[in-house]
């Protein structure tokens, strides 16, 4: 028998070696406080706004957009302890100056925030 071959003859295949591209980057939380960003170099030299505190969302009611300023979250459907510590999320429920509004996009990939009003 050869070395390095099964007993059918195939050849066993090497572990790949690590990669800085396999890695995982940093658990990003996006919590309620004053406005608290970082630029990081992502893949192919570009970069992306990283949030880590926020307090302005847009809050989308009847095809126009405003600005306004966030009070609490009120509830997390995905994680219920999420809530208790004023993270947000997509799906979360906060409580803003205009009402109860329903994030719509996913916070921790994006610098801002964007919600629909609930009536």
């Amino acid at each position: 028998m050869k070395i390095g071959r099964k007993a059918s003859g195939g050849r066993y295949k090497r572990p790949k070696k690590k990669k800085l591209t396999g890695r995982l980057s940093q658990v990003r939380t996006i919590k309620l406080g004053d406005k608290k960003t970082k630029i990081t170099r992502t893949r192919g030299g570009n970069k992306k706004l990283i949030s880590f505190q926020n307090n302005i969302v847009n809050v989308t009611t009847r095809g126009k957009s405003k600005k306004s300023t966030i009070k609490n979250v009120l509830e997390t459907p995905s994680n219920t302890f999420l809530a208790r510590q004023n993270i947000f999320v997509k799906g979360a429920i906060i409580e803003t100056e205009l009402g109860r509004a329903k994030i719509t996009n996913r916070p921790s990939q994006e610098c801002f925030i964007q919600a629909i009003l609930i009536e």
